[in-house]
């Protein structure tokens, strides 16, 4: 294919606004894929994007489209997710792409990570088509959308927007011809030194690690010897070729290419999402600038249920090949036996890996309560500790201070919406360092500690401006904060599991709420159980979970005091001797702390 001819795009919307739906009216219509193939969501093929109707892996496909001009053009369409979580992915996306269609929902308008989106094509200085889609829905609100459109850009001010129905096909075949016409040909010369970019990579057990790259200078070919230039990693490849959307084989990859490479590198390691591949015997001068690995922000202690740990360790080890954004440690836990510290990119991700490990290999687990990264400074000159896990959270009388992890979070919203944004922002700790208007709306810029903006954040922003705020956040610095290790007794014997970390000032509040919920969660035993949250050595909250039945000692009206209290005395004994080592937890506990707005 002429490079004249190539086009490199991907798709940006807020979830749900029919970004896999416009994909498979793309592949239909430039006859990618056929009849027998078609299926809705035809790239999300997880059952846990269709269940959810998100897009979780960025998915690519090479589209051959027979323009009106007579000319054949090659469409390699990458593909992004939508979620807040999963903006890593929708990065390396368009790291590798020419330029972008916005899409938005006609019923909807600009949603929360259309606007985000949005800032990072225009960081990457891509090419954007905005389209609006969902023409033909009964609320549509066509003018009013494409208003908010407007507004997002000046350099959209007079541009013509396409409106279409990618559930019907209407319209569909105008944003084929608008590819051609307004997104560049990739640069680069076919005869220089091979650049390759590594913007993906899927590991197969038996081919190994497959790279997902776009060339940038240069070519490659089947059993030419490269080099991962992060590492020094030399390979030579065993396979190449592109996505239909399956892997197709071919001969070479040429400047401006999608598609893949098989390494046949087994160490995961040995490839770095945002690296850059170049030939050994005439590498480049320079390597590309690519974007950081993705870092883990939430942190959560994942537990197999019925004794499967073997199942578990394999299932999370073949998932963490396949997701370079999701990274696990073994760790042990007193209550919960062998088990794993996992890092995510946000709460939708924690459930997304929980989900694949029950959908994919049928295992539920026990997941302990999300917590973020802390540097613990030690008295006495005993360093530092950094802290994802809080059984590890030293005693108090050997720390001197403790910071956690702020990010700057930007969020945008309709004016009408500032003061509940405000409101929010100021619950969760927000420190305000900027406020401008930015077109129709208004950008917010706060200082926010991660661990208030990790969990639940996100959904309460999207509720209190009815999907109309945006968010992004980028990591700012660590600083001192007034914090405390909060760990729950159950029967009077500690559960390392359930500890989590929290400032100080709500650890009271905090507490009160938890043993209420663990009061109705706890499983019942024949005896009262007491539920004590301990903060420094001291009891700041306790419930009794009642017992299953009344004890006939002390329920009967003519027994004596005396043999009630000796009765109650060996039971309590007995009793609390031999559940120390029994403690036995639902997912109900866990979900618990789960539920609180740490």
């Amino acid at each position: 294919m002429k490079q004249q001819n190539i086009r490199n795009f991907s798709i940006i919307a807020h979830i749900d606004h029919g970004k896999s739906t416009l994909a498979d009216r793309i592949m239909e219509q430039t006859h990618t894929i056929s009849d027998r193939e078609k299926k809705s969501q035809l790239l999300d093929n997880m059952l846990v994007e269709q269940s959810h109707g998100i897009t979780v892996k960025s998915r690519t496909v090479r589209n051959y489209y027979d323009a009106d001009n007579g000319q054949r053009y090659e469409y390699n369409f990458i593909d992004t997710p939508g979620h807040v979580d999963f903006s890593y992915e929708v990065s390396k996306s368009l790291a590798a792409s020419d330029g972008v269609i916005l899409l938005v929902d006609a019923t909807q308008g600009v949603q929360a990570q259309t606007v985000a989106n949005l800032r990072i094509a225009k960081k990457n200085r891509l090419t954007i088509i905005p389209i609006i889609n969902k023409i033909d829905n009964n609320a549509a609100d066509v003018p009013r959308t494409e208003k908010q459109i407007r507004n997002l850009d000046p350099k959209f001010a007079n541009i013509k927007i396409l409106k279409i129905s990618a559930k019907t096909g209407q319209g569909v075949h105008q944003v084929l011809e608008a590819i051609k016409t307004q997104i560049p040909a990739p640069r680069g010369d076919r005869n220089a030194p091979l650049k390759a970019l590594v913007f993906d990579y899927l590991y197969d057990s038996f081919k190994g690690i497959i790279a997902y790259i776009r060339v940038i200078d240069g070519q490659v070919q089947k059993e030419d010897d490269e080099l991962l230039m992060a590492e020094e990693t030399k390979f030579s490849v065993k396979e190449l070729g592109f996505f239909t959307p399956n892997m197709t084989a071919g001969t070479k990859l040429v400047a401006g290419d999608v598609g893949y490479i098989v390494t046949g590198l087994k160490d995961p390691q040995s490839v770095l999402v945002g690296d850059t591949i170049t030939s050994i015997s005439k590498p480049t001068s320079k390597a590309l600038t690519g974007y950081q690995p993705a870092k883990p922000t939430v942190f959560a202690g994942f537990y197999p249920k019925n004794n499967d740990y073997k199942e578990l360790k394999s299932a999370i080890e073949k998932l963490a090949l396949n997701d370079s954004s999701f990274h696990y440690n073994l760790e042990n836990s007193e209550a919960l036996g062998a088990g794993f510290r996992c890092g995510f990119l946000g709460i939708l991700h924690l459930q997304i890996i929980r989900e694949r490990l029950k959908d994919e290999y049928d295992l539920e687990v026990l997941t302990t309560a999300p917590n973020v990264t802390y540097h613990v400074h030690l008295k006495k000159h005993s360093g530092t500790m950094i802290v994802n896990n809080p059984i590890n959270f030293p005693d108090f009388s050997k720390i001197n201070f403790v910071e956690e992890p702020f990010v700057k979070a930007e969020i945008t919203t309709p004016s009408e919406l500032l003061n509940e944004v405000i409101k929010l922002a100021d619950k969760h700790k927000g420190n305000l360092l900027n406020m401008e208007n930015e077109a129709a709306l208004i950008m917010l810029t706060y200082k926010m500690p991660i661990s208030e903006i990790a969990f639940d954040f996100f959904n309460q922003l999207k509720s209190v401006s009815h999907g109309y705020a945006t968010l992004n956040t980028a990591f700012l610095d660590y600083e001192a904060a007034d914090l405390v290790k909060i760990e729950i007794n159950i029967n009077y014997a500690p559960v390392d599991a359930l500890s989590f970390i929290a400032h100080r000032k709500d650890a009271a509040k905090l507490t009160q709420e938890l043993v209420k919920k663990l009061k109705y969660t706890v499983p019942h035993r024949l005896y009262p159980t007491p539920v004590q949250a301990i903060v420094e050595g001291k009891s700041i909250a306790r419930v009794d979970v009642p017992p299953l039945r009344k004890n006939a000692a002390v329920s009967g009206e003519n027994k004596s005091i005396s043999k009630k209290q000796a009765l109650l005395h060996r039971q309590s004994i007995n009793k609390r001797q031999t559940a120390k080592n029994s403690i036995e937890l639902p997912q109900k506990v866990f979900n618990a702390l789960l539920e609180l707005n740490l």
